[in-house]
């Protein structure tokens, strides 16, 4: 005979399960699409690719080229010879709304 506290157990569990693969294969997903994304390379032409598109965004794409740093190249503390650049600095404030069961924003 089975127990409703195993009955319990399975039940979340099974639940636990689903939303996991949910998550995972949402995921996949997202990674499908960026490994999808065009190769474009950083010239003269990439302006006019950019004001062309939709909203003026390319929601994807894999830009290859050389880029010179604005200031200084930023070097890894980590792996030693790694170097980057940031190109843009995006700031996004997500809106805040006040939950009143939390007394929180």
């Amino acid at each position: 005979p089975i127990t409703l506290g195993e009955l319990l157990c399975l039940g979340s569990s099974l639940a636990f399960s689903g939303l996991f693969y949910y998550l995972y294969r949402k995921k996949a997903r997202l990674v499908a699409r960026i490994q999808e994304a065009p190769k474009l390379q950083v010239d003269d032409d990439l302006p006019a690719l950019v004001s062309a598109a939709d909203g003026s965004c390319l929601p994807y794409v894999a830009l290859e080229g050389i880029v010179l740093p604005a200031k200084a190249v930023l070097t890894s503390h980590y792996h030693e010879g790694l170097q980057g650049v940031i190109q843009k600095l995006l700031l996004k404030e997500h809106r805040l709304i006040w939950n009143s069961l939390a007394r929180s924003w």
